[in-house]
Formats: C-alpha cells, sequence, structure tokens
C-alpha cells in the first residue's frame, strides 16, 4: 500500500497536513517546514491548543493570583502592612485574556515565520491523501493528527449545568461557592487556585484518596495540607445530579445529602477529540481507551497517517507534545534519531504547595526493582517560622538497591515543580545516591535536603 500511495508526491497539495495548532502539531509543522517540507497546519479553535488557551498557561497565571492572599497574610509578622481591600476577579479574568491574544498572536508569527500554510477551519480526512477544510479540498502525502483532548462529563441528570476547564476561566462573576468533582491533577489544582482567590470549595472525589498514580506519600501529605488551605475535601463522595436552584445550583450526593453552589466544575476526566475528523474513511485503528493506536514513530494503521500528543494516550503534558512533534518531523523529513524517551519525565501538580515528581512511584519501584531503600523528610519551611502558616514539605527519594541509583523523587513543597526539573537531569544521567550524598547543597534552602538525607526510613 505504501508504495503506491507515495508515488507522483509533486502532484500533491502538501509534503504534510497537520490537523490541530497545539503544541505538538506547531512544533511537527515548524520543524517539519524547516526540513523543507511542504506544511499546512488546520485549526479551528485556538493557536496554541490546550496549554496556552485553556490549560498550562492560564492555569499557572492563576496560581499566582491565588497566592497573593497567603503572601499578604504572612507579610505583616515580616513587619510589613500588607492589609489589601479585596479580590477583583475582572481584572484577573481580562489581563489573562490580553496575554493569551499575545500569544496566539505569537503563534501565528511562528507559523508564518516557518513558512507554513494555516487554514482556519476544522480539517476532515477524506480519504488517506486528502483533507478538506470547509468546501476547500487538500491533497497531502501524510496527515498528522494532533487534535488534543477534550473534557468530558457523566452523563447524570443536570449534566448541563456543570462547566469544564474550558469555561472556568472566563466565568461572568466569580464564584462564591465552587463545587469541584474529580481527583486528578486538573482537579486538585482548580480547587486550589480558586480556594486562593477567596471562593469557598468544596472538592469532591468518588475514590478513597485523590491524585491516583502519583506516590502514595504524596497522595497522603497533599490530602492533609490541602486541608489545611481551607478546601473541603470530600473523598468517596459523588454526585447523582445537578438543578437549577433559587440561588445558584443544588447538589445531590450519593449519600443523600445536598450541597448548594455557585458554579460546579466537572474535573473528571478528558477525551481524545476526534469528533467529526473523518476517521471512518480511513484504516485507522483506536486503543481500547478511544486514543488513536501507533507505532513508535507516530505512525498509525493507515500507512501515511500519523497521530501525536494527548490524542495518542500517554503522558498528557505538553513538552511530550513538543519532543513528539520533534521526533516525528526528524523522523519524516530530517535526520533520524532515535525515539522518544519516556523514562524519568518530570511534571509538576500546581496545587498549593505545589507537587513535583519524578521517576518510580514506591509501589512501581517495588515490581521493576525488588528491594529498594526509602528516604523521607518533612519539615516547616523555614519561611513559616515567622509567617507562622501551618505548611510543611514532604521529600522522598527511592533508590535501587542492586545499583544504588536514584529511580524516583517526589516532593511537595514551595517550588516543587522548579526543583524536581534539576532533579530530573541528574536521574536522567543515572545518578546514585552516592552522587546525591557527595554533593554539596545551597543553605539555607529547602532543596538541600535532597543532599542531606542519609538516614534510610524504616516503619520503625
Amino acid at each position: 500500500m505504501a508504495p503506491a500511495q507515495e508515488t507522483s508526491m509533486s502532484d500533491l497539495d502538501f509534503d504534510l497536513f497537520v490537523i490541530g495548532a497545539g503544541s505538538g502539531g506547531v512544533r511537527a509543522a515548524r520543524m517539519a517546514a524547516g526540513f523543507g517540507a511542504r506544511v499546512a497546519i488546520a485549526e479551528d479553535r485556538y493557536l496554541g491548543g490546550t496549554c496556552v488557551n485553556v490549560g498550562c498557561v492560564p492555569k499557572k497565571l492563576y496560581v499566582y493570583a491565588s497566592e497573593f492572599g497567603k503572601g499578604f497574610a504572612d507579610a505583616r509578622e515580616f513587619g510589613w502592612n500588607s492589609t489589601v481591600e479585596g479580590f477583583d476577579w475582572h481584572t484577573l479574568r481580562d489581563n489573562k485574556k490580553n496575554e493569551i491574544a499575545r500569544l496566539n498572536a505569537v503563534y501565528r508569527n511562528l507559523l508564518r515565520g516557518a513558512d507554513a500554510t494555516l487554514i482556519d477551519g476544522r480539517a476532515r480526512i477524506l480519504n488517506a491523501n486528502t483533507v478538506a477544510v470547509g468546501d476547500d479540498h487538500y491533497t497531502t502525502s501524510r496527515i498528522l493528527i494532533a487534535t488534543g483532548g477534550w473534557p468530558s462529563v457523566p452523563d447524570i441528570p443536570g449534566r448541563e449545568h456543570a462547566i469544564t476547564s474550558n469555561e472556568i476561566f472566563d466565568l461572568a462573576e466569580f464564584p462564591e461557592r465552587l463545587v469541584v468533582v474529580g481527583g486528578g491533577y486538573i482537579a486538585v489544582e482548580f480547587a486550589g487556585i480558586f480556594n486562593g482567590l477567596g471562593s469557598k470549595v468544596t472538592q469532591l472525589y468518588r475514590g478513597p484518596l485523590f491524585l491516583r498514580g502519583f506516590d502514595a506519600d504524596i497522595r497522603g501529605h497533599a490530602a492533609q495540607e490541602i486541608r489545611k488551605t481551607g478546601v473541603d475535601l470530600r473523598f468517596e463522595t459523588n454526585v447523582e445530579a445537578i438543578e437549577q436552584a433559587a440561588n445558584g445550583y443544588r447538589l445531590l450526593l450519593n449519600d443523600g445529602s445536598f450541597l448548594e453552589a455557585d458554579a460546579v466544575l466537572y474535573a473528571t476526566g478528558r477525551q481524545p477529540h476526534l469528533e467529526g475528523l473523518g476517521l471512518e474513511n480511513v484504516d485507522v485503528e483506536l486503543t481500547s481507551h478511544g486514543t488513536i493506536a501507533v507505532d513508535e514513530h507516530f505512525r498509525t494503521s493507515e500507512h501515511n497517517i500519523f497521530a501525536l500528543g494527548d490524542v495518542i494516550g500517554g503522558m498528557e503534558l505538553t513538552p511530550v507534545a513538543l519532543a513528539e512533534g520533534m521526533a516525528f518531523a526528524r523522523h519524516e523529513f530530517g535526520d533520524p534519531k532515535k525515539p522518544v524517551d519516556y523514562d524519568f519525565i518530570p511534571t509538576a501538580v500546581f496545587c498549593q504547595p505545589n507537587i513535583g515528581t519524578v521517576g518510580f512511584t514506591e509501589e512501581q519501584a517495588e515490581r521493576e526493582f525488588g528491594e529498594i531503600t526509602l528516604y523521607k523528610t518533612d519539615f516547616r519551611p523555614m519561611k513559616h517560622t515567622i509567617s507562622g502558616r501551618d505548611e510543611r514539605t514532604f521529600m522522598k527519594l527511592i533508590v535501587d538497591d542492586a545499583t544504588n541509583r536514584v529511580v524516583g523523587v517526589h516532593m511537595m513543597g514551595p517550588d516543587a515543580g522548579e526543583i524536581i526539573q534539576g532533579i530530573a537531569i541528574a536521574l536522567k544521567a543515572g545518578a546514585t545516591k552516592e552522587t546525591f550524598d557527595s554533593t554539596i547543597g545551597i543553605h539555607p534552602t529547602a532543596a538541600e535536603e535532597f543532599v542531606t538525607m542519609r538516614e534510610p526510613w524504616s516503619e520503625d
């Protein structure tokens, strides 16, 4: 099938047609164009995808905003008269919109600078070499699907009253009472954001403990610390129905009780954004999870159709999509290199305090390596010895006994994401516990604890 499809390429409009101008799609398009390929990229919503518009970027800006209130309170114990009048939602929301508009323009200019053809509209695959956008048809040697994910809301009575992470940033009015449903990192982050901005936040999760997939110690410490901030965490609790009330919404819970809110945010998962894509017209197989099945070079079961980023599952992180976009472009149009290495990818949860993690969890390490040694510490950050804030930092190292290599590092505390990024380099390089121990720390910092933990942790 492949040789027949790849003949007479000069007769086609493009060498690559990318569907979706998010992080992975834009990176693939720019790099492929840089290698000399004739590239088109179609986007029907917003340039930059989820991350720039309704994900990482606005979320981090809102995290910054939500931390000022605690900072003003902390400052008083350091001698500052830091009384403030209050928080204005509209200022934050509108300044965020301006920044996102600036970034959208940056992405547009990047594509223009790379000589990629940007087409505004939802693309639909007609066959393995033809894509339609509106009434226009384009022929191409390769198609790359990079349409990302989309929030999903379960089918319960009143689901139309719920909002998702797509809408939460741009609410007309600030919700004084917010219910967050979900236990993943998105739910945890938004609960912290709106709690910090002054909303009365209740977070509901159907399981016994949130942040499934993270290290068990981090999950437990997070529940303890997040409750201290004022978030009403309720585990093994779910919503049965949502109904309009005289003043907001009324939620029926699975224990028979009711909860009132001004807004109900569902952060219960994301699905691949494949609707209307035209996959029924080609031989592209899906996995049991509804994601697109690909090989190590992102090729689908249809020889010249590829996919990458959130739409293929895996670690749904912007830097991962960027790495995949680069790897795809190099393999197809440039200097082929080895596939993306998914080992020791660091990640952060911008809850309050932050979580940073890289490598294996304790449970994963026990399965993978058998005998392991743990090092743990938890302490009050130096800043809060004066501020008086009741917050504790937690750190954990996981060491493979057979090689003495550090295979997992987990932290919850201020700037955890910034700290773990550097630690990730060490783990990627194969650092051993001896390497950590022989490294001189920066004093006084929280990060120096990672190189001063000498005594293995035990239940005793």
